[in-house]
């Protein structure tokens, strides 16, 4: 553990398991896990001097697998709203270094843009390839595969998952991948 990162806060807004943080945690970061049941994010209030941004806002209305059934854009923007929000109120408040929102690549993009940056997970070494959009003002991760590691065992192993450790498949699917929460973290450090 690092203790000159201490007095940097890091907030994962829908940290769920505190996955894209974990990197942050272990260097001695100070991390703050906002996630239900204890801390709703649309009714949170960021402390002072916040260091970095992490946001994955729920991504079930946007996703391209929900395919044709009926969407809820306004109950999803919610949540995306209410990280802007944290977000605009913590760079007011002083010199935040990086924020990053990210969603799986869907309808998201009719209501942020083009993001600057959509990323496959198995660049960074990780056997899912769900194309993903990064908003924000970060420092790209640097990519480390150029081809898909389709010849791995388990590459796209996402696909047959109905479950890791007592964790549904959405809870799966949705937990940032180590390679790319890795590859995140030494970028934006």
């Amino acid at each position: 553990m690092n203790k000159q990162n201490h007095n940097k806060i890091i907030l994962d807004l829908f940290a769920g398991t505190g996955a894209w943080s974990r990197d942050y945690m272990k260097a001695g970061y100070d991390v703050h896990l906002v996630t239900l049941p204890d801390f709703n994010v649309r009714t949170y209030e960021p402390p002072p001097n916040v260091y970095g941004i992490l946001a994955a806002p729920e991504c079930r209305e946007f996703s391209l697998a929900k395919g044709s059934r009926p969407r809820d854009f306004a109950a999803g923007l919610e949540l995306v709203e209410a990280a802007e929000r944290i977000i605009r109120r913590c760079r007011l408040a002083g010199p935040l270094q990086f924020w990053c929102m990210e969603n799986p690549v869907g309808f998201l993009r009719q209501f942020l843009g083009k993001p600057p940056l959509t990323v496959h997970y198995w660049w960074y070494g990780d056997c899912i390839d769900k194309p993903t959009d990064l908003w924000g003002y970060f420092n790209f991760p640097k990519r480390i595969y150029k081809d898909p590691p389709a010849l791995l065992p388990n590459w796209n192993k996402i696909k047959a998952l109905k479950g890791v450790q007592n964790q549904s498949r959405a809870t799966v699917r949705a937990t940032t991948p180590p390679g790319f929460a890795q590859a995140f973290f030494k970028a934006n450090t």
